[in-house]
């Protein structure tokens, strides 16, 4: 199977998901300020407020894949279009609290739903040599959508708007959701899902559109075949039998967190400002970071499939280690009496955290959740790991401002030391998947190297 102009652009339509994801994420930091004060909001509740999205995140994750196993991946994916759309208009004409913090919900079950869906279905239509490559695109799109989201913010700033600003900085994410839904239907279902459905004719018609010989396109139904008999298709995540690739998924996406990651993207002006820049700069300085995520992702993707997951990971937990070290130590000696000097070691040490985490966490966790589920479950499982890196988000961006209020060295310092245990657990727990098919992965991770395929679909699960 080999890469061809339909398979890029089924690519490129399904990692939009991902685009709105980061911009959904990270345009909210343009805004906290200006809501807080809008609304008179405590530390606790200007907390909630910045979560409210991420609440919705965690439901959309838990409740995404059965929506995409029941109706498809890209029906799904249309739905998250809506909500995008939804979130962004209600949330810039919103008119009380009540309904920002809704509206925003309303866009955080559409990227807890992206984070399940589009990752897993450019896992199911790429090539095994080039799967690595091309479900990273889903984080590319996520750090440019996170960079669109810093930059946009910061040129709204620059318009001097006053008391509107902060809905036209919400409002923007409508016309990128607006294309994301149009696009779709120019994209096919999964062939995987198709033969999940008893619609074979279908999935071979597809697999070949997308890069396969007709021969090729014929043993990749019979193997997906496979793999569905070897298991029910009603077959529970949470038992015996899938304990392995469950435990992998909930540490991946809880050490994503556990890093800090979203805090700063949440955070990132209010974090340059503790550290003494001034308003403008810190959204200038905002748009750096993003610049970086960005550039590093590109790194990353044009080696992951080279190097293997694991190195990307080993590579970003020591910058991570370091370079939060380094701005919990700032926060430490400066306190709340920075200078040129002090703001320059923070804005350096960000920059290489971010860096840190889009050659190795960013690029890897989508990538590996998609990979190391079994194709009966795959839904599920995907939905686990997006459940767990939501929840883990939602918790680090509530807690954040209260900890930050005592000390921003705190806060960095707790981070780095949950990095020290990935960095730990990447040595001796994480395995390899690079350029292997899902498949093969399956009975790899399932113990099932040498064991032959089981016929009887109805065998509990065990």
């Amino acid at each position: 199977m080999k890469i061809n102009g339909y398979l890029v652009l089924c690519v490129v339509v399904a990692s939009l998901g991902g685009l709105l994801f980061g911009f959904d994420t990270a345009v909210i930091s343009g805004t906290e300020k200006a809501l807080q004060n809008l609304f008179h909001l405590s530390g606790f509740w200007h907390g909630f407020t910045v979560a409210s999205a991420l609440i919705g995140t965690v439901i959309g994750s838990l409740g995404a894949g059965y929506p995409a196993d029941r109706w498809g991946r890209r029906e799904t994916l249309i739905l998250i279009a809506v909500l995008y759309f939804v979130s962004a208009v209600g949330s810039a004409l919103a008119w009380d609290w009540y309904s920002l913090v809704f509206f925003r919900f309303i866009g955080g079950l559409g990227v807890g739903g992206s984070s399940v869906v589009a990752p897993m279905y450019i896992a199911e239509i790429s090539p095994p040599k080039w799967r690595g490559r091309l479900v990273a695109v889903v984080q590319f799109n996520i750090v440019f959508g996170i960079l669109l989201a810093f930059f946009s913010n910061y040129c709204i700033a620059l318009l001097n708007l006053g008391d509107v600003e902060w809905r036209w900085m919400l409002g923007v994410e409508a016309f990128p959701a607006g294309l994301f839904w149009l696009l779709l239907y120019f994209t096919p279902q999964s062939p995987r899902w198709s033969v999940a459905r008893g619609r074979h004719t279908e999935a071979r018609t597809v697999f070949e559109k997308l890069g396969a010989s007709p021969a090729e396109a014929e043993e990749l139904v019979r193997e997906v075949q496979a793999s569905l008999r070897d298991t029910a298709l009603n077959e529970p995540l949470f038992c015996r039998r899938y304990l392995r690739p469950v435990l992998l998924a909930i540490a991946i996406a809880a050490f994503n967190q556990l890093s800090g990651i979203n805090a700063v993207l949440y955070y990132a002006p209010r974090i340059f400002e503790m550290a003494g820049a001034e308003k403008d700069a810190a959204f200038l300085q905002a748009v750096v970071v993003g610049g970086t995520n960005l550039i590093f992702t590109l790194l990353a993707m044009s080696v992951i499939d080279y190097f293997g997951r694991k190195f990307l990971m080993l590579v970003g937990s020591i910058g991570y280690i370091l370079s939060l070290a380094t701005t919990a130590a700032a926060f430490y000696i400066y306190g709340t009496s920075f200078d040129r000097l002090g703001n320059l070691i923070v804005l350096g040490s960000l920059v290489v955290f971010i860096a840190s985490h889009a050659f190795g966490q960013g690029a890897v966790i989508w990538v590996f959740i998609s990979e190391i589920f079994p194709n009966t479950v795959r839904a599920k499982g995907q939905a686990l790991g997006s459940f767990t890196h939501w929840f883990m988000c939602a918790l680090i961006s509530w807690t954040f401002p209260v900890i930050a209020a005592a000390s921003g060295g705190h806060a960095f310092a707790f981070y780095a030391s949950m990095m020290v245990l990935q960095l730990l657990w990447v040595i001796f727990i994480m395995p390899e998947t690079k350029g292997i098919p899902l498949e093969e992965i399956e009975r790899r991770l399932l113990g099932m190297e040498s064991a032959p395929v089981a016929t009887d679909p109805t065998r509990p699960c065990s």
